[in-house]
């Protein structure tokens, strides 16, 4: 009898486990190493991207705790930050882009979410009042440690087919010279449009990680703009001279479905010296 019900209780303790581990949306870090002849000194980026003005405890502690213990260079913010829901709590994203803004240089570009609200520009204008540097097709130079950061950004295409292209190009123009180079956009899955313009590091949002994933097995199960079996759910991708970095982003409540395998996660990217790399 004894043997029974072990057989029973064990697939069903094991089955129990599995659906906790898959529906598990703890934060989690994600840690990318990009190395380039382009610095000499390393730099720390932490990447936020769908926030979707979710909940991560009193004050955000959660979320910005994690960023804190990091020791970020720069931040940066990837767009649909804040969310058309007005079921959803603002001022958790305002907490969020306020505290950054006064602790690190942060830069931030829209994603659809925002120009859906139909207050792209009003939340933008709040923002900028926040100490974030809003991109919309403009780059910034930042010199760290002697050496220029090129941080260039565009809108989400949400804000028009024409603006989109003439802002991609300007940041194209703002990568150009000397310098690593970073394009800040919230689209993924427009890599045509992002390879062979210069830039050493592209970095996205939007997929949600494909917001169903089966370890080793699949990525992502379904993105928007990409539809089924997404190309670019979520990771690192090589886009010719150019790497891509896509974030799972850190929506968990506002999604319309559960994030199975696919925890929300904060992403910090090492730019380093390239090993061996030739004397200047």
């Amino acid at each position: 009898m004894k043997k029974k019900h072990l057989r029973i209780l064990l697939p069903a303790a094991a089955a129990i486990a599995a659906a906790a581990a898959a529906l598990n949306t703890r934060l989690t870090l994600r840690h990318y190493t990009v190395e380039s002849a382009k610095v000499s000194q390393s730099v720390r980026l932490v990447l936020l991207t769908d926030l979707h003005s979710c909940d991560y405890g009193e004050g955000q502690r959660e979320l910005l705790d994690m960023v804190e213990e990091q020791h970020p260079d720069l931040v940066l913010l990837g767009g649909d930050i804040l969310d058309d829901d007005p079921a959803l709590p603002e001022e958790n994203a305002w907490t969020v882009i306020e505290t950054l803004g006064r602790s690190y240089p942060t830069f931030y570009v829209t994603g659809n979410h925002e120009f859906w609200s139909g207050r792209a520009e009003e939340m933008k204008a709040r923002i900028a009042e926040s100490g974030v540097t809003v991109l919309e097709g403009e780059g910034q130079t930042v010199v760290f440690q002697g050496q220029p950061i090129h941080i260039c950004g565009i809108d989400d295409p949400a804000v028009g087919t024409d603006v989109w292209q003439a802002q991609l190009a300007s940041a194209a123009h703002g990568a150009a010279g000397e310098g690593f180079s970073i394009l800040l956009t919230h689209r993924p899955e427009r890599t045509s449009a992002y390879e062979g313009q210069g830039f050493d590091l592209v970095l996205a949002g939007h997929a949600h990680g494909g917001q169903w994933r089966i370890p080793f097995l699949l990525n992502g199960l379904l993105a928007p703009n990409q539809g089924f079996f997404p190309a670019f759910a979520g990771g690192r991708y090589e886009l010719g001279e150019s790497t891509l970095i896509v974030s799972r982003g850190l929506a968990r409540e506002s999604t319309r479905v559960p994030r199975i395998f696919n925890p929300p996660e904060v992403v910090v990217i090492d730019v380093v010296p390239l090993k061996n790399a030739p004397e200047k």
